[in-house]
């Protein structure tokens, strides 16, 4: 939402709670300005509320619900701070106000009438707040009950002649005397202070303290006033909330914010380590016996952690669902890593249920000092992706190199929407050569970006979930491309391929997909040959059987030799699959492997292809060992090569002269 329509809905909002002296412009304009500010210095925009008087008792309320929308937590927790500060400050300059009015009501008791004194003894004895009158060496004079009450006695009378200064925290007393003797020198004219004070049974109590002078008739000072208020109840909130900011709710850990501040701190300083701990198939717990039980086991594994890192005087934090980090001065890695395994690897009975624990991690060990903590972050993450690869209880130590050519591949699949967007990336064509005859017996639909494969892209293409549009806008401008190239050439234009992507494969809406893109362009279904995952059809997908009994022929792509990918030839009605491997060379061991290999498939019925045949060479070996047809070895081709090619295949010889 834009900061004026944000101004308008929070004037509308604070209009309603309390009567703010501003026209709706005047208003909305210190709102506005309050907004552009509030990130910055949210305290400011607290005391602006309430110097505009928008003091109601809804007020903060609203402020609350209409600005969470727009800005995180600690900057709404600081404004709420700030807002109850300037309320205490108001409420504290109306009773300053009300002191001077006794003040100046006793001086005129004094020269004038005995009933100012009743006045000024009731407002005294009856002020919420606690009010002392002591002499310049710290002794009351006057109390009343209000104040004898926070400081656990009985009556004001309970304080006459005794030292005020003793019930303060002996850490506060020098800072206070002294805060005292400015206001009595004048250099100041009043202080107010949050102190602890100790009760008369020893307890402690947090208060507001706001201290100036009494002055005789003629000006000259000649008491203190000290006026106190309890916030013991306001302190323990603001307390819980700066605990909820920057610890976990559940185990009571740093949270990812404290723990990166922490991390600040540590690195410029001293040679660290960071290990970055995501805890392996916490999932299943959840899945399997409930979210309950899964916040019983982080619990479980919280407290382990903080005993491991009590022991190595090491900070640790929940940083994530099931992730925890780790961060110690310099240590062995490998020992680090061992304890904190033998830490979790104690059996852990949650409700009965015995439950194993281990856990992946991440290491970043002695980064540079110019290091920042949220690249130290970013990096253990990278680290634990790179150990969770890997398998179950397995660790990895961050590699620079490998980092930055990871960074690199990121940055092209996040850059990817936008080049699609802007067209960069391109339909190319690839033909598919019988290895028997030579002929061409169609050609496969490929992305090209950048420097990379078809391949390459549709995995970038996956990891940014864009795999499926983009799979979805080759279908249809290839089948578009297939039916031109038909209505102009019939029978000599090429069967167009199409390999498509796991995501793709088994993708619910992929038949309609299909038959919409057929239907849209005209393009005969005898003439488009789709090549399946071969992943999903072993996950049990069924697109490959309804795309047959549509009547379009279908491959299986990415096969390999596998006994279950071999039992899904027997189940699923395919013309082809596509494997990628190095060509088997004759004098190889594994030469006839592959023959009877590709014996078994055509025992099926099923063709034998193979994909990324660069060379003649390869395409022999391939073809000894029984192979039907290559994809690769001409360059692929853009649509508009493909025409120019098709063009003069059709085109009769020019007569000789």
């Amino acid at each position: 939402m834009e900061l004026p329509d944000l101004a308008r809905r929070w004037m509308n909002a604070l209009t309603a709670t309390a009567y703010i002296p501003l026209s709706h412009a005047e208003i909305e304009q210190a709102l506005l300005d309050s907004l552009i500010e509030l990130p910055a210095e949210p305290e400011s925009v607290g005391y602006r509320l309430v110097s505009l008087h928008a003091t109601g008792p809804d007020s903060l309320q609203v402020t609350i619900d209409v600005l969470s929308s727009a800005f995180e937590l600690p900057v709404l927790a600081r404004l709420s701070s700030a807002y109850a500060q300037a309320m205490r400050m108001d409420a504290f300059d109306q009773q300053e106000q009300i002191k001077v009015a006794i003040v100046r009501a006793k001086q005129r008791v004094e020269r004038t009438l005995k009933v100012s004194q009743a006045r000024f003894q009731e407002v005294f004895d009856s002020a919420a707040l606690g009010i002392a009158i002591t002499d310049f060496a710290g002794r009351c004079v006057e109390a009343n009950d209000a104040l004898a009450e926070i400081v656990g006695l009985e009556s004001g009378a309970d304080l006459h002649e005794r030292d005020l200064t003793d019930f303060y925290h002996p850490d506060d007393v020098a800072s206070l005397s002294a805060s005292y003797r400015k206001v009595r020198e004048g250099h100041v004219d009043r202080f107010r202070d949050q102190r602890k004070l100790i009760r008369a049974d020893g307890e402690p109590v947090w208060v507001h303290l706001a201290v100036s002078l009494l002055r005789d008739a003629d000006g000259e000072p000649t008491h203190f006033v000290t006026m106190v208020e309890d916030i013991s109840e306001l302190h323990l909130l603001q307390r819980s909330l700066d605990h909820q900011l920057l610890h976990d709710s559940l185990t009571g850990l740093s949270n990812r914010q404290h723990f990166v501040t922490q991390v600040e701190r540590r690195v410029e300083s001293d040679p660290i380590t960071l290990y970055h701990l995501g805890l392996d198939a916490f999932s299943v717990v959840n899945n399997g016996l409930g979210h309950e039980t899964g916040d019983k086991l982080l619990k479980i594994v919280a407290a382990r952690l903080r005993k491991l890192a009590d022991e190595k005087k090491a900070i640790v934090a929940r940083i994530g669902g099931d992730e925890f980090a780790l961060l110690t001065i310099a240590d062995n890695v490998t020992s680090t890593v061992e304890e904190i395994q033998d830490a979790l690897a104690e059996p852990t009975f949650v409700d009965d249920h015995g439950i194993a624990l281990s856990a992946s991690i991440g290491v970043v060990d002695r980064p540079p000092a110019f290091t920042t903590a949220a690249e130290l972050m970013r990096c253990a993450n990278a680290a634990l992706r790179q150990a969770k690869a890997r398998g179950k209880r397995q660790w990895a130590l961050h590699d620079p190199h490998d980092d930055a050519r990871r960074r690199g591949r990121y940055a092209l699949a996040a850059s990817m929407p936008g080049a699609w967007e802007h067209g960069e990336i391109e339909i190319v064509y690839a033909p598919v050569h019988d290895l028997e005859t030579r002929e061409v017996l169609g050609a496969v639909a490929r992305l090209h970006w950048e420097d990379l494969s078809h391949n390459d892209t549709m995995a970038l293409a996956d990891s940014t979930g864009l795999s499926l549009p983009i799979g979805k806008w080759l279908l249809r401008e290839a089948c578009a491309q297939a039916a031109r190239w038909v209505a102009e050439f019939g029978d000599g234009a090429p069967t167009l391929h199409l390999a498509l992507g796991a995501l793709q494969s088994r993708d619910e809406d992929l038949v309609g997909d299909v038959k919409r893109a057929l239907d849209e362009t005209g393009l005969p279904p005898e003439r488009l040959r789709i090549a399946l995952d071969i992943s999903s059809v072993l996950a049990g997908d069924d697109n490959a059987v309804v795309l047959h009994d549509s009547g379009i022929v279908t491959a299986l792509d990415g096969f390999h030799g596998g006994h279950d990918e071999l039992t899904v030839l027997t189940e699923v009605p395919v013309r082809t699959v596509i494997t990628r491997a190095p060509a088997p060379h004759p004098d190889s061991p594994l030469y006839q492997a592959m023959r009877d290999l590709i014996a078994a498939v055509h025992s099926f019925g099923v063709r034998f292809g193979v994909d990324e045949v660069h060379t003649l060479e390869d395409a022999e070996h391939w073809r000894s060992a029984g192979a039907d047809g290559v994809i690769g070895l001409l360059p692929a081709l853009a649509a508009a090569e493909v025409t120019d090619l098709l063009t003069k295949a059709v085109s009769p010889p020019p007569e000789a002269s």
